[in-house]
């Protein structure tokens, strides 16, 4: 009688699959090097948050701008670019993690191993794929929090919605690691790595490009932001969670913050974050297709 695999024999190769990914990741040194890069951002952001502060606490507008929260100015400012370079390093992050994860391993003789029995190939791959989401999450989360625990030690500023703008960060974190994870069926790591940056990059440019549209009145450039957003939901998924900083913020305030360098920053509702969702899944179920049909 041959023995088949049951479904908690699958589990529990996917979380041996998952910590081997993540120990050759540490062997590799590659979060070594995401920690000191990282140290020393914060550190950049510390001294410069400090002296923003600083500086704004020394204003004195007068007229309109005596109306002005100028704390909650710099603090949203700031913030969000803090949001931004975190997000960026998550997807430096995302991409590493899931770099090579079918063709260069087949290549180098490294997966054929793992999807043999009683590992399944969707099993391998959904491991390695969640065991790189959850990392890539986990650092945006503890980049957010903490530059937002500066923030407010230096100025004395929150964000209004702190929990859902760092959730919607790390989701935008987890989509991008599931293109990445697509990628990596049908391209060669260097290829899969410049094309997953690429993307990335072209997403973010495509939401500035949508703001430029909204001051100027253009449609055509909201129309293109607009299908960007749902062809590659992690901007919007960013621009959601820059959207919470200040989602409770009004006044002349709010109204200076529309016309700041994320003043474009809007919410996508329910129907975003069920799109991206289904995103996700469609993604994984693409990448898993894909390696089932692939000769390794």
């Amino acid at each position: 009688m041959t023995a088949t695999a049951t479904p908690p024999s699958q589990a529990r190769a996917a979380v041996i699959i998952a910590g081997h990914a993540l120990r050759e990741t540490v062997r590799r040194r590659v979060l070594v090097v995401v920690a000191l890069l990282t140290v020393a951002f914060l550190g950049l952001y510390a001294l410069g948050a400090s002296f923003a502060f600083e500086e704004t606490s020394e204003f004195g507008g007068g007229g309109f701008g005596r109306d002005i929260d100028q704390r909650a100015l710099t603090g949203a400012t700031l913030e969000g670019l803090a949001m931004f370079a975190t997000l960026f390093l998550g997807a430096i992050l995302a991409t590493f993690l899931t770099m090579g994860v079918v063709r260069g391993d087949a290549e180098t003789g490294m997966l054929q191993p793992l999807i043999a029995r009683p590992a399944a190939r969707s099993t391998v791959l959904i491991a390695r794929g969640a065991g790189a989401a959850t990392v890539a999450a986990g650092y945006v989360l503890l980049v957010y929090f903490v530059t937002v625990a500066i923030t407010y030690a230096t100025g004395d500023w929150a964000p209004d919605h702190l929990l859902q703008a760092g959730l919607l960060l790390a989701l935008a974190a987890v989509t991008i690691t599931c293109i990445s994870l697509l990628a990596s069926v049908w391209l060669t790591s260097t290829a899969q790595g410049i094309a997953v940056l690429m993307t990335y990059g072209g997403g973010i440019t495509a939401g500035l490009l949508g703001q430029i549209g909204d001051a100027l009145g253009s449609e055509s450039l909201e129309r293109v932001s607009v299908v960007t957003s749902w062809a590659l939901p992690f901007e919007a998924i960013y621009q959601s969670a820059l959207y919470q900083l200040t989602a409770s913020t009004g006044g002349l305030t709010g109204f200076a913050l529309s016309l700041g360098p994320f003043g474009g920053a809007r919410t996508g509702g329910a129907g975003l974050l069920a799109w991206t969702i289904a995103y996700v899944a469609i993604l994984l179920g693409l990448a898993v297709w894909s390696f089932r049909r692939r000769d390794i």
